[in-house]
């Protein structure tokens, strides 16, 4: 048991377009790196030759081009396969290009365009006007079809895929979204899980309707995003994503459609290469900076790769003039490579250590020790080294994973859901996956800095059953990997919105509570118990990542943004290696309350005569003078704070109580009701700590309970929104009607659920009559 500590989180704010992490550069594993595809700043007429295509910085500070560029960089100094924080990335182009326009939404009613072969930037042109939308296909076909556009087409003989899809179709345009460009050309390197992405038998020739449709996964589902072959063109270019060649377009039409799926191009603008890894895979994406490796980076490898994970690894430049260039030992800096293989071998009598690289180009192979033809081999059993070298493709190389870690930068694990993988050879990872909500006021309670709402964050049980299977870890325990995803910011953009910075702590459930999962834990549980894992920070990314290694158990999972009073949409992962359950804890729903029938003889004389008083000839109070009693009493309390009742909440009153259905309240009625109000006085007073003479929203959550209500937190965020000001206060009025509402929907559902179902069946009138009331 431990005590609660204040100031126990911190935050970091990440932006720009590549995988936030706490200090140094990286490229991305498994694809072009997050900087791979775009524009780089070189300096002053400095040149930068790539593959084929070359560009230039002239003198005069605009963009020159020559053929164009298979693969680009981020437009920014020294971080071409890193994270670039810089605002040239963050707007979609250099400080020295023209500013990105406002990116259309993907759409088909924008004009047909002018015609050209290829993409060029533009030279200094402020593109933010004359942006039109052009069909991809020939004008010809068109006619055929019996359309007349009064337009060009972009090329005479478009191609959807022209000989494979390939990571020099990827060069990008004004958009700063290089973080999603390189997970797709992550994507050419798995022609499988392409295939589900981009499916095939699409193109401009065979079967074409003008339409395409492309598949993404979102928050646990497969989501189908069709769209028409318009593009976004000025003078007659593409605006955006473009192939080397031209007229190949699935690269351009595949960012269009992941553009719809989030609102709209600009709302691409900014990310991480984990978030379009897992939007391509389903997977749950984790990365390791390879100069502070965990110890048992190896095994994790190993477990990956036996899961049928994506690996990828990368080397850090420091400025662009070192982007793919070639290292004395034939390895290419800011260049992405996979990783197909680990492996350990007897050698001379000491156990080594081998991991297996690609290199996507099929060439240029490392040179150090274990390569193809290092003498090292021959200390190595043969069938072992048969195994180990026989080629499969063109490019691959061993190296010692000691060499690894100190020549490449850092490791990206895309970790496939079981349904993404077909083949029955992989150990596939178990998976759990939750979803809920962070609501103002009522389950966005903030990080543990916040001890008096912490504990009314959404709340997880995950029961670890099943120890690894690991012969060689003594320890034993559950490894599990905990994602929590915040859903739609991209397309809150337009709105103002952005992403939230969010992070989880992990609490081991102790023997009392063992098995239950009606019981929303409360603050006193959070103030006297100590987490026993969190995720290493809060951070304003889509996604929060972590590894676990626990004893087998029940453990609570507290997804929370970093600020209370954050509203916003989550899902949550467990990835485990064995079997585990999870479900979320919630309160049961109860109404425990006074329901006792009294007699006028046991009302005191003294309040008789009151009534007498109160009730006037017709010994009844209405609505409108119970309103009249109670407001001149509340008047005369100094320690509640309150405007007086409405005559709503009266009438409700009335309606609970009138059993003769007069629409007053007689003597034993009103006594009820008088002894209602003097509990809820107490409760208001006893659960205002502060001594305000309010209640905030939070504070509602336990008088509730104590009044004998127990709500999910579905209910809790339902009675915020209904019964609390915009600034989260519950006057005294408010809390009364709620607490007679709560009272009287509980009796109503009892006396119609005649068999003690827990449901009722309605019809028209009863639905009717139950909403009015």
């Amino acid at each position: 048991m431990g005590n609660f500590s204040a100031g126990t989180e911190r935050s970091e704010a990440r932006r720009g377009c590549g995988v936030a992490r706490a200090g140094g550069k990286g490229g991305l594993a498994g694809g072009a790196g997050p900087c791979r595809a775009g524009l780089s700043r070189a300096g002053a007429g400095r040149r930068q030759r790539w593959r084929g295509w070359r560009r230039r910085w002239p003198r005069s500070g605009r963009w020159r081009w020559a053929r164009g560029s298979t693969t680009g960089l981020c437009p920014t100094w020294g971080s071409a396969s890193g994270p670039c924080g810089s605002s040239a990335c963050r707007r979609g182009a250099s400080s020295r290009t023209p500013p990105s326009p406002p990116a259309p939404a993907p759409s088909a009613t924008a004009s047909w365009g002018p015609a050209r072969t290829r993409r060029r930037a533009s030279s200094g042109a402020d593109p933010r006007h004359g942006v039109r939308w052009t069909p991809g296909c020939p004008q010809a076909f068109l006619k055929d079809l019996g359309v007349v556009s009064g337009g060009e087409e972009l090329c005479a003989n478009p191609q959807f895929i022209a000989g494979g899809a390939t990571r020099t179709d990827i060069c990008q345009g004004a958009l700063g979204d290089c973080w999603l460009l390189a997970a797709i050309a992550s994507l050419t390197l798995n022609e499988e899980i392409l295939a589900r992405v981009v499916p095939k038998d699409q193109s401009f020739q065979d079967k074409y309707a003008g339409i395409f449709h492309f598949q993404f996964w979102q928050y646990g589902e497969w989501v189908d995003v069709v769209v028409d072959d318009r593009l976004p063109t000025k003078n007659g270019e593409l605006l955006f994503v473009h192939s080397a060649e031209g007229a190949e377009f699935w690269s351009a039409l595949l960012e269009k459609a992941y553009a719809k799926l989030n609102g709209s191009y600009e709302s691409l603008s900014g990310g991480t290469t984990t978030e379009g890894f897992e939007d391509f895979t389903g997977g749950i994406a984790e990365w390791y900076e390879l100069q502070k490796p965990p110890p048992n980076l190896f095994k994790i490898i190993q477990k990956a790769l036996q899961k049928g994970s994506l690996l990828g690894c990368s080397i850090d430049i420091t400025s662009a003039a070192e982007t793919e260039a070639v290292t004395s030992q034939k390895l290419v800096k800011g260049h992405a490579y996979s990783v197909t293989g680990a492996e350990q071998v007897n050698f001379r009598g000491t156990v080594q250590k081998l991991i297996r690289i690609r290199n996507p180009w099929g060439e240029v192979e490392w040179t150090g020790k274990w390569n193809d033809n290092c003498p090292n081999w021959s200390g190595v059993d043969p069938e072992v080294r048969e195994r180990l070298t026989r080629r499969h493709e063109d490019g691959e190389f061993w190296m010692a994973f000691n060499d690894f870690l100190r020549h490449y930068s850092r490791l990206e694990i895309c970790n496939l859901t079981p349904d993404t993988l077909a083949s029955d050879r992989y150990k596939k990872w178990s998976l759990q996956k939750l979803d809920g909500n962070w609501r103002r006021g009522a389950t966005a309670g903030g990080c543990r800095n916040y001890p008096n709402t912490f504990w009314t964050n959404p709340q997880y049980l995950i029961k670890l059953e099943e120890e690894d299977e690991d012969p060689d870890d003594p320890e034993g325990g559950c490894t599990f990997l905990i994602g929590l995803i915040q859903k739609h910011r991209r397309k809150q953009r337009k709105m103002g919105e952005d992403m939230h910075t969010i992070g989880f702590a992990i609490y081991e459930v102790p023997p009392e509570f063992s098995g239950q999962t009606n019981i929303h834990l409360s603050k006193n549980f959070f103030l006297t118990n100590k987490a026993r894992e969190k995720s290493n920070t809060f951070i304003n990314l889509r996604e929060v990542l972590n590894r676990f290694k626990l004893p087998a158990g029940e453990y609570i999972i507290v997804p929370s943004t970093f600020e209370p009073d954050k509203n916003g949409d989550f899902c949550l992962r467990v990835f485990s290696e064995k079997n585990a359950n999870s479900t979320v804890i919630d309160d049961e729903i109860e109404g425990n309350f006074d329901e006792t029938e009294i007699s006028e003889d046991d009302i005191e004389p003294s309040f008789k005569k009151l009534f007498g008083q109160l009730a006037g000839n017709d010994a009844e109070i209405s609505a409108f003078e119970l309103r009249s009693i109670l407001n001149k009493i509340l008047a005369k309390r100094q320690d509640i704070k309150s405007d007086g009742f409405s005559i709503e909440t009266c009438k409700i009153m009335v309606d609970l109580l009138d059993n003769d259905g007069s629409g007053k309240l007689g003597l034993k009625e009103f006594h009820t009701l008088w002894t209602k109000i003097q509990k809820y006085q107490k409760i208001y007073r006893e659960i205002d700590v502060d001594r305000s003479g309010t209640m905030n929203s939070y504070e509602m959550r336990r008088a509730l309970e104590t009044a004998g209500f127990k709500l999910n937190c579905q209910l809790h965020q339902v009675i915020v929104a209904r019964f609390a000001d915009e600034d989260l206060v519950i006057d005294f009025d408010n809390f009364v009607r709620c607490l007679i509402r709560l009272e009287t929907l509980f009796k109503m559902f009892r006396k119609l659920d005649t068999e003690k179902s827990g449901t009722i069946e309605l019809n028209l009138v009863n639905w009717l009559c139950f909403t009015v009331i």
